[in-house]
């Protein structure tokens, strides 16, 4: 009986590391493949569908993305993206310890842009138990994801896969939405507003603008003129 159990656990745990390295090959070469493909689709984009938002997309190049986006993107949600790893441990613990009746609205949190890229390409939205059951699996893509795509293509499907509006999903579409024009003649002021609807831009409204947008807006074109020029934002995001 005893020889029976032995034989059982073992291959349990043959069975336990063979999916193991089936779920660590195939997610590695899907990180690969979307170094290079965009992301066919995300569960947080069949989330807008079923959810009754729709699924209005359009991906766009980095050279078809107005460099205001990508000023406003790192002054708004992660100023330090072109220097940390893909995780900001100083803003992480300040956010573990803050009191939780206190609300931050001013953007800048603990999760990164390579965190949210991560969490919006290849896992889910949401809180309660599902978010914690979401972190190992965020840290882990987040890491392969500095690894393999490096700074500028994060931003690039950061861009292109972030909802910014309800079933608004991409710089491009959101663009077209609010705006009538395409994502790369956005001025400052515009490339602002739309990044001014994060983190909840099924509540914070472009077009008509919500009060929040309206009031975090010139914050971010504030923050943008101070990053302007600094050696290390440039690096990410000029043209090549």
């Amino acid at each position: 009986m005893a020889k029976k159990q032995v034989t059982g656990f073992r291959k349990f745990i043959r069975y336990t590391l063979r999916v193991i390295l089936i779920l660590f090959g195939s997610s590695l070469l899907y990180v690969i493949i979307c170094r290079f493909v965009e992301p066919p689709v995300t569960i947080t984009q069949l989330g807008g569908l079923t959810g009754g938002y729709g699924l209005k997309r359009d991906y766009v190049s980095w050279d078809e993305i107005s460099r205001n986006v990508k000023l406003a993107a790192i002054a708004s949600e992660d100023q330090l993206f072109p220097e940390h790893n893909g995780f900001d441990w100083k803003a992480m613990d300040k956010s573990l310890n803050r009191p939780h009746k206190k609300k931050r609205i001013a953007g800048g949190g603990a999760s990164t842009i390579s965190q949210q890229t991560a969490k919006n390409v290849f896992l889910w939205q949401g809180s309660g138990i599902g978010r914690y059951i979401r972190k190992a699996p965020e840290f882990y893509f987040t890491a392969l994801i500095e690894l393999a795509w490096g700074k500028r293509r994060i931003m690039e499907v950061y861009l292109n896969t972030i909802e910014m509006g309800p079933g608004i999903f991409g710089i491009e579409a959101a663009s077209q939405q609010y705006f009538h024009k395409h994502a790369k003649n956005l001025s400052r002021a515009e490339a602002a507003m739309i990044i001014a609807c994060l983190p909840n831009p099924k509540k914070f409204s472009v077009t008509p603008i919500s009060h929040r947008v309206a009031w975090r807006y010139p914050q971010i074109m504030e923050q943008m003129d101070n990053l302007e020029g600094d050696e290390d934002v440039e690096a990410v995001i000029k043209t090549p």
